[in-house]
């Protein structure tokens, strides 16, 4: 894994090919749009697609904390997909894992899917807040939109990019977005889609491919 130090608003921000962005000065991780329990509530409504996600979210998860020794998880909104996403094997799952993370600070900060699907279960330990969550030089959210005095970190888009090579080749692939004012994190679940951002002059731009984060002009 290869991660991509940068300088955010006078502050350090590792930008993990995880797909999370950590904050050595408070051991903070962040991962926005989880959406677990996605591929549950699509097969709750007859479609054929794959199990697992959740493990296979949480592995990553696992992975980003211990790289980092983060003691505080912060998800950017979209915990749950919906409300048929609380099957009882994907609870079970998420129990699993907070089982083996007893120490950890886990909050969330309310997307619009969590206003449907409803808080986590209390037994994850789990402190759920409405945006935007102050933590300066930064505040939390989930929608991307510019508050005063403070620079937003979020999600909601699923922000990724196409990129294009000489032989007419396309790739697209997620991507961390840095403009004047918000800054807007990739999708962290692993059964969620993705949305190319528009990108302005001065913009920062950033790729996950494969096991490591690259800028792009």
């Amino acid at each position: 894994m290869k991660d991509l130090e940068i300088e955010l608003c006078g502050e350090r921000l590792v930008l993990l090919p995880e797909r999370a962005a950590y904050r050595p000065s408070n051991r903070t991780l962040l991962v926005a749009d989880p959406h677990f329990g996605k591929a549950a509530a699509f097969r709750a409504h007859g479609l054929a697609v794959p199990g697992g996600t959740t493990a296979e979210t949480l592995a990553r998860l696992t992975a980003a904390l211990e790289r980092t020794a983060a003691e505080h998880l912060v998800y950017l909104g979209d915990f749950f997909h919906a409300r048929a996403s609380r099957a009882a094997a994907t609870l079970d799952t998420l129990a699993r894992w907070r089982d083996a993370h007893p120490h950890l600070r886990i909050t969330l900060v309310r997307g619009n899917h969590d206003r449907h699907a409803g808080d986590p279960p209390g037994e994850l330990g789990i402190e759920c807040v409405d945006g935007p969550l102050p933590d300066a030089p930064f505040a939390y959210a989930h929608h991307p939109e510019p508050a005063p005095a403070c620079y937003i970190l979020a999600g909601h888009i699923h922000p990724s990019v196409t990129l294009r090579g000489i032989g007419r080749q396309r790739q697209r692939l997620p991507c961390f977005h840095f403009g004047p004012r918000v800054g807007i994190l990739p999708a962290f679940g692993e059964f969620t889609g993705t949305a190319d951002v528009p990108v302005s002059e001065g913009d920062r731009l950033y790729v996950v491919a494969d096991a490591q984060v690259l800028e792009i002009g």
